[in-house]
């Protein structure tokens, strides 16, 4: 998972209401070369949202744990 920062976690939550799914919200991701459909999902220990990203987009763009990833995030409505 990464974390979202702060900031970013509250535009998104000033942005949408919060959908079924643990209060998920629906993003599509680009991390490298990578896009994909997935969605950020609200953290309670930290007040952030995380975003899963795949074990294959993983070994595709060479991330590891504790890695800083680029991550663009497009909400959808």
């Amino acid at each position: 998972f990464v974390t979202v920062p702060e900031a970013v976690s509250d535009d998104i939550a000033s942005r949408v209401e919060p959908g079924p799914g643990f209060g998920s919200v629906k993003v599509t991701v680009t991390v490298g070369s990578s896009t994909w459909s997935t969605s950020v999902f609200p953290d309670s220990k930290s007040g952030r949202y995380v975003l899963p990203v795949k074990a294959g987009v993983r070994r595709r763009e060479g991330n590891h744990d504790g890695d800083e990833l680029q991550v663009a995030l497009v909400i959808h409505r």
